[in-house]
């Protein structure tokens, strides 16, 4: 308590103050050193982004303004919330802060939200546990929150459910949530990570409004360099534990002082530094894998590449003619048509980038291709088979020659499972020749191919940080060396250091074997830097396809145009300038009327 009371006078009028935190992290295998001796200042009204790679305490150094830390953390320092040392507060003290004092935007509102309950239930919630019992009031206090961010018909929607809402508007809700109670300071841990540029930037002038009409002040967590220097006025810099790097926004991206700091923002993918695209490349992948044998060493590049145009069709991986998709309720009743028409061809050895809004049918095109959905109506071929028509032992058949890798491996992996295990489920169900030990040999090699030691064979996907998870998911998606890869956001809750590893590895693999791949992302600087070709999607329509230079720097289609308007670019004056010279192009797409829940 003592600590507390000669805390430095100089913090008292900010809002938050962070002096010399330390958090040491007691687990079965020793004792983690998550943060060190790290001081900061949140002052009234400012944005502070706090950035580094995974496991750099960043997340840990934020929530500490709330009392929230892992089991058997201990700490040292000072955490002042509006004058109150949190580090020595009571439980009656933490519980009138949190809410109260200081509020947190998370990660991902799907888990945030509680299934079972209504919106407007799970608003009033925290405002029922701070003591506001008037049940008249605390409606009219949800309600009115609903509206400041954007819900529309709030009396009606009040009522409903979280599944029932698009992935951009529970995002609003958690905000809402965290405005209820007025807070001083906003904690907003990733809150546009998985969010399409559209949604974000809705969400990134909702968190200025705020700041500018709530007065708040908010600690800002994030990978996206782009939401840096959109959004903040000062960055910190994490680095295992360590405050590396501390300067206003423009300052840290026009003259950065540390090395590391320097390092991160290079590995920042930029819309424009150059895209991929080649029809040599293509027509050297396809060459690589299905006819090699069939060109001259010296000709080979120019063979293949005459060879893939002029027979688009038989070099196909992926076609679809007019392809429909809809989804029915348990009864049949109330169909969505969530794919319309759809054109797409993907050719051996290339990679198609898929781009689009949440809802705009992205992942439905790329689970029916690996015939996990029906198609309505048009025609879906892989490899020549026409799905539809393929009976069950024919389809299992044609999966062993596609490869998912998913957007959250987390979740894909059986947590019982060791890693190996996990490599090598695909062999075990597709009965891949070999047995036991040639399973292990194959594991132990797609392990180095992607760059990590055979030691973590051994490891459960728990043990493992996220860019290791995701590595590991693109291993067992080439587990049966596939000739198609549906890599569906397979970076995008990624750090920019991480996320540029697992993009070179996936980049020199698909060069190497030669397999072709659909995209699917919302980042669309990582699109440029992967994608041969890009399609891009608005409400189940493919709206505009061709090369990655001509779609991404000379879109056609106005929904194009404004899908690369709203992506944040990472550079502060730029950002500032642009923002300002496209606030009509960067409206919108779909506005917060029209948004419904994603398919």
């Amino acid at each position: 308590m003592s600590t507390a009371t000669t805390a430095p006078q100089a913090h008292t009028a900010a809002p938050l103050a962070i002096e010399q935190l330390t958090l040491n992290i007691d687990t079965a295998h020793g004792t983690v050193h998550a943060v060190n001796n790290v001081s900061l200042e949140l002052t009234q009204g400012e944005i502070l982004a706090i950035v580094g790679e995974s496991g750099s305490g960043k997340t840990l150094t934020a929530r500490a303004a709330l009392g929230l830390f892992p089991p058997r953390t201990r700490r040292s320092g000072v955490v002042l919330l509006s004058g109150t040392d949190v580090l020595s507060a009571s439980d009656a003290e933490l519980r009138e802060i949190r809410g109260g004092k200081a509020a947190m935007i998370f990660q991902e509102p799907s888990t945030a939200l509680n299934p079972v309950f209504t919106i407007g239930w799970q608003i009033e919630e925290g405002l029922r546990a701070h003591g506001m019992s008037d049940g008249r009031e605390r409606k009219e206090r949800a309600l009115a929150m609903l509206r400041a961010v954007g819900i529309p018909d709030p009396e009606r929607r009040y009522s409903d459910y979280p599944h029932q809402f698009s992935g951009g508007q529970k995002q609003r809700i958690i905000i809402a949530m965290a405005l209820a109670l007025r807070p001083s300071v906003i904690i907003a841990d990733e809150p546009t990570t998985a969010l399409d540029v559209t949604v974000q930037a809705e969400i990134l002038d909702l968190l200025r409004e705020c700041r500018d009409e709530f007065g708040a002040s908010i600690v800002l967590i994030t990978h996206n360099m782009g939401v840096v220097a959109d959004l903040a006025d000062r960055v910190a810099v994490m680095y295992r534990g360590d405050l590396v790097e501390e300067a206003p926004v423009e300052e840290l991206f026009a003259n950065p002082k540390q090395e590391y700091t320097r390092q991160l923002l290079a590995a920042v993918p930029r819309l424009g530094s150059g895209s991929r695209v080649s029809s040599a490349t293509i027509a050297d992948a396809a060459v690589a894998t299905h006819s090699a044998e069939q060109f001259d060493t010296a000709d080979s590049a120019t063979a293949a590449a005459d060879a893939v145009s002029a027979s688009a069709v038989s070099a196909s991986a992926v076609e679809l003619r007019g392809v429909d998709i809809v989804y029915k309720s348990g009864f049949g009743t109330n169909p969505v048509k969530a794919v319309h028409a759809v054109d797409l061809t993907i050719a051996r050895g290339e990679v198609v980038g898929l781009v689009g809004e949440s809802g705009s049918g992205k992942s439905t095109i790329g689970r029916a291709i690996g015939g996990l959905e029906q198609i309505a109506a048009g025609s879906l071929t892989v490899f020549g088979s026409e799905l539809k028509r393929l009976k069950r032992r024919e389809l299992r058949e044609l999966r062993r020659r596609v490869g998912f890798v998913f957007q959250d491996p987390a979740a894909s992996f059986n947590s019982f499972m060791t890693v190996e295990q996990c490599i090598t489920e695909p062999m075990r169900i597709h009965r891949a020749p070999g047995g036991a030990r040639a399973h292990r040999a194959r594991a132990l090699e797609l392990l180095d191919a992607v760059e990590l030691p055979a030691t973590f064979a051994e490891r459960q996907p728990f043990e493992l940080s996220g860019g290791q998870r995701q590595r590991i998911g693109l291993a067992r998606a080439l587990a049966l060396q596939p000739e198609l890869v549906i890599a569906d956001e397979p970076t995008s809750a990624l750090d920019v250091s991480v996320q540029a590893k697992v993009l070179d590895i996936f980049t020199g693999l698909q060069r190497e074997l030669g397999f072709a791949s659909l995209f699917i992302s919302h980042d669309l600087a990582i699109v440029e830097l992967l994608a041969h070709r890009v399609g891009v999607l608005q409400r189940g329509r493919l709206v505009e396809i061709g090369e990655t230079e001509q779609v991404l720097h000379h879109p056609q289609h106005e929904y194009t145009q404004r899908l690369i308007a709203a992506v944040p670019v990472p550079d502060p004056a730029v950002q500032r300038l642009r923002r300002a010279q496209t606030t009509d192009l960067a409206q919108p797409i779909l506005s917060v009327e029209q948004e419904g829940p994603a398919t």
